[in-house]
């Protein structure tokens, strides 16, 4: 088997080795190189309520249930794309959110998509940040990574070692808070900052139960 072979089993198992071993992996579109340092992992319908998933199949989320090493894009905030890699085996939904990453090739174009960006370690600094840098808007979702298309995800060239690999609670969601399946390479500066989810307190109409 190959390296890319090796991933591809890796990818099609349960999310939480596959995001450890997407750290140090290699995302390359529209010219930019990025090394994954910061992942999080979801897992299927029933199991947790921070995964898009949760509910069962819907047209946004049916690439999620498989097969495995396919992407999955979905817009947030009206204004940024985020892409995540499907794992797990077909037709039982995971992915994994790439959360951030150092430009390792093509600086020049990453800083021309990200140009009120002062420092390169902010660059792919977050997953919005990431999908700009590497120009990933809706056309990446359901395409297949592995393969030698526009959009290409490798494996690390040496493997993460498991002390270097840091965790803790998932960025922003909305249940399932305090679930530790973030994953980052300690002590790397392109990491981003960790925000749990606050809710917002609701006005006086809400609180009324009447709609504003």
């Amino acid at each position: 088997m190959t390296p890319v072979d090796d991933f591809a089993a890796l990818l099609a198992g349960p999310v939480v080795p596959a995001a450890r071993g997407l750290l140090g992996a290699t995302l390359s579109a529209g010219g930019v190189t990025v090394r994954l340092t910061e992942v999080e992992a979801y897992a299927g319908s029933g199991g947790d309520p921070a995964s898009h998933a949760h509910r069962g199949r819907t047209p946004r989320n049916a690439v999620m249930f498989g097969p495995a090493g396919h992407a999955y894009a979905y817009f947030t905030y009206g204004m940024h794309w985020c892409v995540n890699v499907v794992t797990g085996p077909d037709g039982e939904a995971s992915a994994v959110l790439l959360r951030a990453g150092e430009v390792v090739d093509g600086l020049e174009i990453a800083r021309s998509r990200r140009t009120a960006v002062r420092r390169d370690v902010d660059l792919a600094r977050g997953p919005a940040r990431l999908c700009a840098a590497l120009g990933l808007d809706r056309a990446v979702y359901g395409r297949y990574l592995l393969g030698d298309g526009p959009v290409r995800l490798r494996p690390p060239a040496t493997p993460v070692p498991p002390e270097a690999i840091a965790t803790g609670p998932r960025v922003g969601v909305t249940g399932a808070h305090d679930v530790p399946w973030r994953f980052w390479i300690a002590g790397d500066p392109t990491v981003s900052d960790y925000r749990r989810h606050v809710p917002r307190r609701p006005g006086p109409d809400r609180a009324a139960g009447r709609r504003p």
